[in-house]
């Protein structure tokens, strides 16, 4: 019998949000990102958010990062 994974508790859905404000910390911004659940998503995609006026919106799944600070 396995146990349960302790860092897959902190995981949060993929594609659950329309709109997710993310930090210098979480560059380089993909879609899901690393702290998402995988299992139930598109392919990762990496957006470019620096450059795009501190927004980005996903191709696969409409979900728009708005880049704070």
């Amino acid at each position: 019998m396995s146990r349960p994974d302790p860092t897959a508790e902190k995981l949060i859905p993929a594609n659950a949000e329309n709109r997710y404000e993310v930090t210098r910390a979480d560059l380089p911004l993909s879609c899901p990102m690393p702290g998402m659940y995988l299992w139930n998503s598109h392919p990762r995609v990496y957006l470019p958010i620096e450059n795009e006026g501190g927004e980005s919106t996903c191709p696969y799944c409409g979900a728009h990062y708005i880049l704070k600070g």
